[in-house]
Formats: C-alpha cells, sequence, structure tokens
C-alpha cells in the first residue's frame, strides 16, 4: 500500500508539473499572439524598429536582440533619420548595404538558424557586444524572392535555442515579422513620394507643412531655440531666358544639394516653390542660423555649372532668417507657424533690396506676439 502511495505521489507530481507546463506555454502563446497584433498596427519603420528591438526582448525574456535591415541604397537610414531615430543610440541596428551575410547565413533553406553561437556564422548579426550570447535563433525576414533583413535573438544560456528545437512558432514570428516589414517599407516608400519634390529630390512643401507644426511642439518642450531659413536663387527667371528651362531645373537640382550638405540630418530642407527653399534648424539660435545661412551663400557663390554652348554660371542666394526662442517664459505659448515662415520671407525681401546674394535676419519672434497668439486661438 505504501509503495503504491507513492506511486500516486510520483504521478501526481508529474500530473501537476504537465499542467503548469501548459499554462506557461498558453501564457507564452497569449504573449506571442499579442506581439504579432502589435505589430501589425505599426505604421512606420521607426515604431517597427523600437517594437522588435524592446518589446520582442522583454516578452521572450531574452539577453539580446538585434535587428538587420537591408539598406542597399541607403534609403532606410534617410527614413529613419528624418523620423528622428538617431542611429548612434541605435547599436542593436544593423544595416547592411548587400545581402551577402543572409546568403552565406541561410543558403537556399531560408529558414530560421538555431545552435550555439560561432563567431563565423553569427557575428555579423551581433556586433560589438562585450559578451556575446551563447545560443541564438536568427530569423530570416524574407518576402517576394528577396531578403529584407533578419531578427536576431541571443540568450546567455547555452540550452535555449538548439538546432534540434520545433521551429513552428519561430517561423511564424519570422513570417510575420517579414509581412510587416514589407508593408511598413511600402508605406514608407509611398510617403517618401508624396513628400519628395521630384526635380530637386529635397522635400516639397506639402512635407515642410506638416513638419513645421512638429518643430515648434517639440521647441516647447524643450525650451530649445528654433530657426527658419527662407532661401531664393537671385535672378533665376534670367537663367531660364539665357539658358532655357533645361538649365535652370539643373541649376535649382544643384543648388538644392548646396543646401542640404550645409544642414544637419535632422534639420528639415524643403523646395517651397519654383526657385524658393525653405529650412528648419531645429536648437540653433539666431547667431548659429546666421552662420548656417552664411555658409550656404558661399558655398553657392563658389559653385560654378556650365551651360551647353560651356558658357560658366555663376548662381546667388539671398537668405532670409527669423527664430523663434521660446525660452522659460514660452512655455506653454502656440505660435502660429505662418508667423516664423512670414518674419523669414520678410527678412529674405530686405535681402533682395539690400542687392542680392546677403544674409540678413528678421529677429527673433517676440514672446510678446506668441501670447496675442494664444489669445486669438
Amino acid at each position: 500500500m505504501e509503495e503504491l502511495n507513492t506511486k500516486v505521489c510520483i504521478l501526481q507530481s508529474h500530473l501537476y508539473d504537465l499542467v503548469d507546463c501548459v499554462r506557461e506555454n498558453e501564457r507564452k502563446k497569449k504573449q506571442f499572439e499579442a506581439l504579432e497584433s502589435h505589430f501589425l498596427t505599426l505604421n512606420s519603420l521607426h515604431e517597427l524598429v523600437e517594437c522588435l528591438l524592446d518589446d520582442t526582448k522583454k516578452v521572450f525574456g531574452l539577453d539580446a536582440v538585434t535587428f538587420t535591415l537591408v539598406d542597399e541604397k541607403q534609403e532606410l537610414v534617410q527614413f529613419l533619420t528624418e523620423d528622428g531615430l538617431y542611429l548612434p543610440n541605435e547599436p542593436c541596428l544593423l544595416l547592411i548595404e548587400n545581402v551577402e551575410p543572409l546568403n552565406h547565413l541561410f543558403g537556399k533553406a531560408i529558414r530560421p538558424f538555431l545552435g550555439k553561437y560561432r563567431d563565423e556564422d553569427c557575428s555579423d548579426f551581433f556586433p560589438e557586444m562585450a559578451q556575446k550570447p551563447a545560443s541564438v535563433a536568427i530569423m530570416p525576414l524574407f518576402r517576394r524572392g528577396n531578403y529584407l533583413g533578419s531578427l536576431n535573438l541571443g540568450s546567455m544560456e547555452s540550452g535555449r535555442f538548439s538546432a534540434e528545437m520545433a521551429t513552428d512558432y519561430l517561423e511564424r514570428l519570422s513570417f510575420v515579422v517579414s509581412l510587416c516589414l514589407e508593408n511598413t517599407l511600402n508605406f514608407e516608400f509611398l510617403r517618401r513620394t508624396s513628400f519628395i519634390d521630384a526635380l530637386t529630390g529635397v522635400n516639397n512643401r506639402r512635407f515642410f507643412d506638416q513638419r513645421i507644426g512638429e518643430e515648434i511642439d517639440r521647441a516647447q518642450r524643450t525650451s530649445e531655440p528654433l530657426s527658419c531659413l527662407f532661401l531664393d536663387i537671385d535672378y533665376f527667371k534670367g537663367i531660364n531666358d539665357t539658358y532655357g528651362h533645361q538649365m535652370g531645373d539643373q541649376v535649382l537640382a544643384e543648388i538644392a544639394e548646396v543646401i542640404r550638405s550645409q544642414l544637419r540630418s535632422n534639420d528639415v530642407l524643403a523646395r517651397y516653390g519654383g526657385e524658393e527653399f525653405i529650412a528648419l534648424l531645429s536648437n540653433a539660435s539666431e547667431k548659429k542660423a546666421l552662420e548656417v545661412a552664411e555658409r550656404i551663400r558661399k558655398k553657392v557663390a563658389e559653385r560654378t555649372l556650365e551651360s551647353k554652348n560651356e558658357r560658366t554660371i555663376i548662381v546667388n542666394i539671398s537668405i532670409g532668417v527669423a527664430t523663434f526662442t521660446p525660452g522659460s517664459k514660452g512655455q506653454g505659448l502656440k505660435i502660429n507657424a505662418r508667423e516664423l515662415v512670414s518674419m523669414a520671407d520678410q527678412a529674405l525681401y530686405e535681402a533682395k533690396n539690400n542687392g542680392r546674394n546677403c544674409v540678413v535676419s528678421g529677429g527673433i519672434l517676440p514672446v510678446s506676439s506668441a501670447m496675442e497668439n494664444v489669445r486669438q486661438a
């Protein structure tokens, strides 16, 4: 009888363990499904990157998660930077210019790689880590015959991932993330197409009108200055009339590139219309904005172009500057975006009247003016 009771106790213990295991698996399944559902709601590449790196690590209790993206034309860098992601602060986001590391690891199988960490296979997916994971699961993100990247999971437990493990859940996760990534990239490309000026390659006015409100809100939250540059190519009509509209288009594209080269990656540059450009410089005082504007003016003046008949074309630019400085007194005030642009436009008008090829500041947007806008809102 005693032996029977012992066996019953052992069976009960095994049963309890089995029930606990089932409950734990059910809990993980619900977490997994919730994570999948969350992925499907994301609308931007920036959001998807942050979710994959942070939420995946928390949900699965991992020691390391990295995300590889194939960026052959370096377009994704621009998307992410324009969306406010500071790439130097994201060492777990890996942007690669070709698919060779993915081809080397996955070959034609295109199935998750599971097993012990080996430098020859895994170093490209877990770089610059003080301590490498003991075991890894590297999942290919593959759609319509092309590698989009990989989601890379790492654990300090040597037995967490092994080649003998069933990969059903991981393959499903790989499929869902691939689908989300494909949809997100399509959305980003579509959004970029609708916000980019086809001739110059810089943002268009529609994009600028959307961003200026966001930049003003950010300046007020952080109490950091925001400067606006209004730029206009001098005597542009004469260039069109003398050299033709094709040459005029080339001048616009060249000058846009010169302006962009003097701005930071987080500054906003747009073609405002015709030969006019406009830029927003975050955390830039009036003094800093004037320095940037003068640097742009000089770079444009130094740039020479040749027409079809080899005549040298020298282009100059006039720039108006306006600055909003919220400071402690500006906290909570809502300025009108049009007022900042109008102030820069008026300064540009003065630059034109002063002989062109110069920079004029319209000053700092006064707090009293901002207060008036609040009363009228």
